[in-house]
């Protein structure tokens, strides 16, 4: 199981380099909000970590989402992170299709992670389960669950063990890689790892149980630590 940290900034990322992931995001634009290009590259010069990158919760804009994405992999990112913030099979099969072959067409070695949320019920958005398989179809590699408002409340609100697991064994026999995100605390950790998804994103976790707040370094190392 690797740990995916998410800073905001180039300060916070230098406070972030022990994760296995650093993950570059926009807070302030969504759950998956996406960050500058000039700032994906500028973390990326600051580590040999491999970089991930959210590209936005995107409605249904499959051109704009896949241009987002090719943006994304030319400014650097390993990882390439969008958000389906809408409902219909048909829909999201076009736009995992169009953010698939967008980045790998021009980099097959980086990976296309495609996220559902795990409050999808509340968003009426589609479903992780509805997700995965158009995920592993389109040959994206990971798929992922995270929430899509940020209140405060975690995917275990809307997921328990018992769902995530069923996700998590889901994407293994698409084989496709499990990524699990969404206000996870310290003290869910021991659950995560019976879970055993290959990732798990955090930010509030490690900005001291707010997201808004910044990354401590301290608490990255905790983390880090706890996972490994």
């Amino acid at each position: 199981m690797q740990l995916l940290v998410s800073p905001a900034t180039i300060e916070e990322a230098k406070k972030a380099l022990s994760a296995d992931i650093v993950d570059v995001k926009r807070p302030e634009e969504g759950s998956l909000g996406a960050s500058f290009p000039w700032i994906i590259r500028a973390i990326k010069d600051l580590t040999h970590k491999p970089v991930s990158a959210a590209i936005g919760d995107f409605d249904y804009k499959p051109g704009g989402a896949a241009l987002t994405a090719l943006g994304a992999a030319a400014a650097g990112a390993d990882y390439i992170k969008v958000g389906l913030m809408f409902d219909g099979i048909e829909e999201a099969e076009m736009l995992i299709h169009s953010v698939t072959r967008a980045v790998k067409e021009t980099y097959p070695e980086k990976m296309v992670v495609i996220a559902a949320y795990s409050d999808w019920e509340r968003l009426e958005t589609i479903s992780p389960y509805d997700m995965a398989p158009l995920a592993a179809k389109a040959g994206a590699d990971i798929s992922m669950v995270d929430t899509g408002i940020k209140d405060g409340k975690s995917t275990f609100e809307f997921m328990d063990e018992a769902r995530l697991v069923e996700f998590t064994k889901l994407n293994q026999k698409l084989g496709i890689k499990t990524a699990l995100a969404g206000s996870l605390k310290f003290e869910d950790i021991e659950i995560l790892k019976r879970i055993n998804p290959d990732i798990i994103g955090v930010r509030g976790m490690v900005c001291g149980g707010d997201r808004r707040a910044m990354v401590q370094e301290e608490l990255v190392l905790k983390a880090v630590s706890m996972v490994h």
